[in-house]
């Protein structure tokens, strides 16, 4: 038996491979999905099952091309409505994967076709569970991103999570293998571990969620609590892995290679945005006028989806030279589709032609702390819960999430300065301010990491684990 997690870090998000015998079963798989049926291949084996926990929100799975490949069926769990054709499992349904067995536990309350996978190794034996969204290291799904679809309330959706928790989940051995669906820095939970493997037993321990004296009232009560509105993106997911999407593979076949003044036309011509995904460092130093910067190196596809509102945006790419391709089905993962093309020979090509090109100013931390004596407006971009754990005394939260929702509090006139927790973040912002003429925008190197090594005046730090 093999057991392999392929994890994503960008997307926080763990796709899995199982064999047993020749057999495959693909649980969860990314859009782009040629490397698993390689390494099928390779292995002498054969994809006979596509496992899917749940229609996916930050994520465009892999299931329907994996399907159209290998042929191979697509297993939703009860109550799921696909558009395409799938097996929708029935609650305790077994699936046979060579010596071993895959059964489906129905667990619905993160979205009501929510379901695990059990493995049971060839004694029968329960050996490991498949949690999708239902239950994280640390944490369990969110329970208000199927309100709309479901037509209940997110309470109602938590009081079935915690039934599906507590009959279905917490009912298994202590040694049972947890393999989640995500990990931190994924949005489809509030207080996701580091660690993508864990044990039942771990969870029973460590998880509020699972506390074993927790009453239905107490779990509603803190698993709803705290939530943050869930990126704009991830409605459409939904759709997409509901009714089917493109080849990953034929998106990037039509992309073309612009040169610097083609690509100029274009931008000109279409409404298509520019986005640069080059080292923040390089593009503060220059960039196309206008251009939006999320680094391919950080949480790229998240911050495309929470931050590029319209999926159906047609797209412009700058990106490190090489890395074209690999971005263009980043941003397919999360739907982003309408890749037009990118500047082939990337920047520095744009540069040779000579053409017009733009900067950020960027200063240190000790500039910020001398500037501050003057008492010049000062931004705080990190999430909510950053900012609450500790920031500058009387610097406001406006979080790069919802950085539409404070434009009016940036001023047009005088320099006002950006600063996140390293440096990522407020470079997306000060890209965004500046497109839209807020050319007074300056960034802080380092953010708060470099900030807490000066003599700013900061709150007393508060650990993230105790604030509500």
């Amino acid at each position: 038996m093999i057991i392999e997690q392929i994890y994503t870090g960008c997307l926080a998000q763990g796709a899995y491979y199982i064999e047993s015998n020749g057999e495959v079963a693909i649980i969860d798989p990314l859009r782009e999905v040629q490397p698993y049926a390689d390494k099928a291949t390779a292995n002498g084996g054969k994809i006979k099952y596509i496992f899917e926990t749940h229609f996916h929100a930050d994520f465009v799975s892999g299931h329907v091309t994996l399907a159209e490949k290998t042929g191979a069926p697509i297993v939703f769990g009860p109550n799921a409505n696909p558009t395409f054709e799938a097996h929708i499992a029935k609650d305790g349904e077994v699936f046979q994967l060579g010596e071993i067995t895959i059964t489906c536990l129905h667990t619905p309350g993160h979205t009501m076709e929510s379901s695990c996978y059990l493995l049971k190794d060839k004694n029968g034996k329960d050996y490991a569970l498949f949690s999708g969204d239902t239950l994280f290291l640390g944490d369990v799904g969110r329970p208000d991103l199927a309100q709309k679809a479901a037509d209940m309330t997110q309470e109602q959706l938590a009081g079935i999570l915690f039934d599906s928790l507590r009959t279905k989940v917490m009912t298994l051995a202590d040694d049972v293998i947890v393999y989640p669906a995500h990990g931190a820095g994924s949005a489809c939970g509030k207080n996701l571990s580091k660690e993508t493997v864990g044990s039942i037993g771990d969870q029973k321990a460590t998880n509020y969620a699972l506390r074993a004296d927790m009453t239905r009232e107490e779990f509603i009560a803190e698993v709803t609590d705290g939530l943050l509105p869930p990126p704009a993106y991830f409605p459409m997911n939904v759709k997409l892995n509901k009714e089917g999407y493109g080849n990953v593979e034929d998106i990037v076949r039509e992309a073309k290679a612009f040169d610097a003044k083609t690509f100029e036309l274009v931008a000109n011509e279409t409404e298509a945005l520019i986005l640069d995904v080059r080292n923040q460092d390089d593009f503060e130093k220059g960039h196309i006028p206008k251009s939006i910067f999320i680094g391919i190196d950080g949480q790229f596809a998240p911050w495309v989806g929470a931050l590029i509102l319209d999926i159906k945006q047609e797209i412009l790419l700058v990106t490190p030279e090489g890395r074209e391709e690999e971005t263009i089905k980043r941003l397919a993962r999360v739907g982003y589709d309408n890749t037009l093309g990118y500047l082939k020979g990337g920047f520095e090509e744009w540069k040779k032609a000579g053409l017009e090109y733009d900067t950020i100013t960027s200063v240190t931390a000790q500039v910020l702390e001398e500037k501050m004596k003057e008492k010049v407006p000062v931004f705080d971009v990190r999430k909510p819960g950053e900012y609450a754990s500790e920031h500058i005394l009387d610097v406001p939260s406006t979080p790069l999430d919802f950085l539409n929702e404070h434009l009016a509090e940036f001023p047009k006139e005088e320099d006002f300065y950006l600063h996140c927790a390293g440096g990522y973040r407020s470079m997306i912002a000060a890209s965004i301010l500046k497109a839209r003429g807020y050319h007074n925008v300056i960034n802080v190197l380092g953010g708060f990491a470099a900030i807490r090594n000066t003599g700013i005046k900061t709150t007393n730090y508060v650990c993230p684990s105790t604030l509500k």
